[in-house]
């Protein structure tokens, strides 16, 4: 390992300055790499980060989840997204949120890409895949979601991320994962 890759970090302290039971916030009293004392919050996620693209390849289009996002507070487009324990297999966890979400059972599926999501302030990792030949079922989202459903062609649903329209990270490396491996196929 070079001397960038070694951590600078030290860690004085540790403390939850508060929990629920989605994340964590830690408290870190730290000394910082210019050996000065400092702070770090991290927001410590207690479930992987699951999404997936559902895609009907006969017709090349993608199925999108609409619901109002509290964070946000505005309406947000995006690939079915949920969380799985770090204990489940991600690709259960993905087919168990697609199922819940949309009611799409099913099909072929295959994982597209990892990511840290926002690694300055958390620790939160996403893993991403992709489904074709689903079957449409019932849907059971939780009580906390109000969902729509729509099946947008793949090029629009990528005009939609350039427009500013689909501001999902999740839903955005997804879709880009996606067209990247279109474009190497085409070569």
């Amino acid at each position: 390992m070079s001397s960038t890759e070694n951590n600078p970090w030290q860690r004085v302290s540790r403390h939850v300055a508060y929990e629920n039971p989605w994340i964590e916030i830690l408290h870190d009293d730290v000394v910082r790499p210019d050996g000065k004392p400092g702070i770090y919050g991290v927001v410590h996620f207690r479930h992987l980060a699951i999404g997936v693209v559902p895609l009907d390849t006969e017709t090349d289009r993608v199925l999108l989840v609409g619901q109002f996002r509290y964070t946000m507070n505005r309406y947000s487009w995006e690939i079915p997204e949920g969380g799985g324990d770090f204990d489940e297999f991600p690709e259960a966890a993905a087919r168990r949120e697609l199922a819940e979400e949309t009611g799409y059972v099913g099909g072929e599926w295959r994982e597209i890409c990892r990511a840290e999501l926002s690694n300055s302030v958390t620790d939160e990792v996403t893993i991403l895949f992709v489904a074709t030949g689903l079957e449409s079922g019932p849907a059971s989202p939780e009580g906390t979601e109000q969902l729509q459903l729509r099946w947008v062609p793949f090029d629009e649903a990528m005009a939609m991320i350039a427009a500013g329209e689909i501001p999902d990270a999740m839903t955005i490396l997804a879709l880009q994962a996606l067209a990247l491996e279109r474009a190497a196929e085409r070569r």
